[in-house]
């Protein structure tokens, strides 16, 4: 592994430069605010008189459209969504001098090839292990968050350096730099999401939820037990590893998750696991991904819709609404979805494409450089 701090960091590699950060939402904010701090000269690329526009001025950052926004700057940050990236990158590309370094935080549509960037420009990747708020947060604290450095494309020799600085310019190099490749941060990305932060953990809450409240148990007491205390663990395996959570439950529990946790968890659910990440690396899961964005989401909203329509969303937001602790901690925290929500999601998904609806990719990619 190859890890670098503030002492590797050659501080003339962006000395002077212009930087262009495209999008100003959780990593664009604060990637901005960042890096002006840190004494760089930033601008921020958003559509003139969105909601970034206007948040982006009011925080004291100079502001422009994105074509204009990347004219002379040494390097352009696209912090869009991944699913717009391809589009709205064609809007900018020929706006790109020769030599800039052209920087990503996921490395998606690099590695799957759905931007293809000149061969007169440095390809880099620096991605902070944490959100946007938290990357600010920590920066402000005088901490920072860890990230992952990525070459695709040295053109000038200094791709690696730039990449450096630019997580300098962050914080990254406070909590620490790990050099990867585009394909290692894209697939285990992936994978970690799928099966196990995102997938793997909400689906084992809710199966826990439905498994006890079948078995006749209330569904507030289960609703506390499979969701609700999952924080409690989870921080402490964020905290000490294993070996902290072992310390701070009881032996009761010690004993139950080393005799029945690998009965769930088992060698079937590996193998599952093995299959998903097969479709990441191969790029099956992109190809559809990247299908169903462009056929407008009707499946995919039609699975989000159904899903926060479960019961224990539905006992779970009673319960929350009686924990006013929980609210107001994370200022981009979005809100849960209420039922009337899912249904409209669920009506929206089942009406037939219109040609508005097909153009709503591109659409996208104007809205989300706000």
């Amino acid at each position: 592994m190859k890890l670098y701090s503030q002492k590797d960091v050659d501080r003339r590699a962006l000395k002077g430069a212009r930087i262009a950060i495209l999008g100003y939402g959780s990593q664009g904010r604060a990637h901005a605010l960042n890096l002006k701090d840190s004494g760089f000269d930033v601008v921020v690329g958003v559509r003139r008189g969105g909601a970034g526009w206007k948040q982006a001025r009011r925080e004291g950052l100079q502001v422009a459209e994105p074509a204009q926004a990347v004219q002379g700057a040494d390097l352009v940050a696209i912090l869009v969504p991944d699913p717009v990236q391809k589009e709205f990158y064609q809007g900018i590309r020929k706006g790109l001098k020769p030599g800039a370094a052209v920087l990503f935080a996921h490395g998606f549509n690099v590695h799957f090839r759905q931007i293809k960037p000149a061969k007169h420009l440095d390809v880099v990747l620096i991605a902070p292990k944490g959100p946007g708020d938290l990357v600010r947060r920590q920066y402000e604290e005088g901490r920072g968050v860890p990230c992952l450095l990525a070459v695709a494309q040295d053109a000038t020799g200094t791709a690696h350096a730039r990449a450096l600085a630019y997580a300098h310019g962050i914080g990254g190099t406070r909590g620490g730099v790990i050099e990867t490749t585009f394909a290692e941060e894209t697939e285990t990305d992936l994978f970690g999401e799928q099966a196990v932060l995102c997938g793997g953990a909400t689906e084992l809450v809710v199966k826990g939820f439905e498994t006890l409240v079948e078995a006749g148990y209330q569904p507030e007491v289960a609703y506390y037990e499979c969701l609700h205390e999952l924080k409690l663990i989870v921080d402490l395996l964020h905290e000490g590893g294993l070996a902290k959570m072992h310390q701070f439950i009881s032996e009761t529990a010690k004993y139950g998750d080393l005799t029945r946790g690998p009965r769930i968890i088992n060698e079937r659910v590996k193998n599952e696991m093995r299959k998903v990440l097969k479709e990441v690396r191969s790029g099956r899961f992109a190809r559809q991904w990247i299908r169903e964005n462009a056929q407008g989401r009707q499946n995919y909203q039609k699975l989000l819709a159904a899903d926060i329509d479960r019961q224990i969303e539905r006992v779970g937001a009673g319960l929350r609404a009686r924990m006013p602790w929980l609210h107001g901690k994370r200022r981009n925290a979005p809100q849960a979805p209420k039922r009337s929500a899912a249904r409209r999601l669920s009506a929206k998904a089942s009406r037939k494409k219109s040609p508005k609806r097909a153009r709503s990719v591109g659409a996208a990619a104007v809205r989300h450089a706000a």
